[in-house]
């Protein structure tokens, strides 16, 4: 292996280190090369071939069995909410952690890593590989009642958005902290899946972890499917949040959150965590607020 030192004559060399420096102190990490999700039939004989390697035998058969069978999944419907209310729909899909399995690999599992699901339309959805052995999800592709696979997306003042090819959803009718959050990790139109490091050093830079780093989760949940910090999230409506907030008090940054067609009639940015009381949503705004303010500028 050649050393560091023996490119010191070679200026071409000498950039490519210092390129190399000057991305390791953005600390944004490289991005995963994305999957393209098959099609539901597709998927299903991945699953029926279970694993290339590893146990076999009739427990195993029958954990492949089970796994690879399409699922009736009974949720509530966080882009139907009204008033608070979420109603019960029923869909067809496979466990997700089945599917992402037969689709990466066992890799993805390990630990400190994020999953990044992106949807047809530029929406992107990073989460946490350990959520997924904390709450059980589904990769969805119809509804169970032969209805359209779509949704009338209240929040958003969408109609007959459709839902395909994938929709990723949560087992969250037992639990009060997946309802709160709405559908912040719901991301429909999923068409490919990637998995790659945390986005933990790329958010929380210059040692802002030990005071923002629940800030830095918030902002993950609720605003980086669309949006950005730091160069680092979504393409549906790229604003660079800690750009952004520095043109906003913190009363019109509430005011922006929490009613935003309010502010800007028409848009179809969804006001915040609405499944959550006021004093929890204003909360969580000025916690968005103080940790963006605190990044430093660029």
């Amino acid at each position: 292996m050649r050393s560091v030192s023996s490119t010191r004559g070679a200026p071409g060399a000498r950039a490519a280190v210092l390129a190399l420096a000057m991305l390791a102190a953005t600390c944004i990490a490289m991005p995963a090369l994305a999957v393209d999700l098959p099609a539901p039939a597709e998927l299903a004989r991945r699953l029926a071939a279970g694993p290339a390697t590893g146990a076999s035998g009739p427990a195993t058969a029958a954990a492949t069995a089970k796994a690879t069978a399409a699922v009736t999944v009974t949720v509530l419907e966080p882009h139907l909410m009204r008033d608070g209310r979420m109603p019960e729909v029923r869909y067809l899909g496979v466990p997700a952690d089945a599917a992402l399995t037969a689709v990466l690999g066992t890799g993805w599992r390990a630990p400190g890593q994020e999953l990044e699901f992106r949807a047809l339309d530029g929406f992107v959805s990073r989460i946490p590989v350990e959520r997924f052995a904390q709450h059980r999800a589904w990769l969805v592709h119809a509804r169970a009642d032969g209805r359209p696979f779509q949704v009338d997306n209240h929040l958003q003042g969408e109609r007959q958005v459709p839902l395909g090819p994938y929709y990723l959803v949560w087992d969250n009718r037992a639990s009060k902290a997946l309802q709160a959050e709405g559908g912040a990790l719901w991301p429909y139109q999923v068409a490919s899946v990637s998995v790659g490091p945390s986005s933990t050093r790329a958010l929380l830079p210059d040692g802002l972890a030990t005071r923002y780093a629940d800030a830095a989760d918030l902002a993950r949940t609720h605003c980086l499917s669309c949006h950005r910090i730091r160069g680092y999230g979504g393409d549906k409506m790229p604003l660079d949040l800690d750009v952004v907030v520095r043109g906003y008090d913190a009363a019109a940054w509430q005011r922006w959150l929490l009613a935003p067609a309010a502010v800007r009639p028409g848009t179809t940015m969804p006001a915040l965590a609405e499944g959550m009381s006021a004093e929890e949503r204003a909360a969580i705004a000025q916690r968005l607020y103080d940790y963006l303010r605190a990044l430093p500028p660029r």
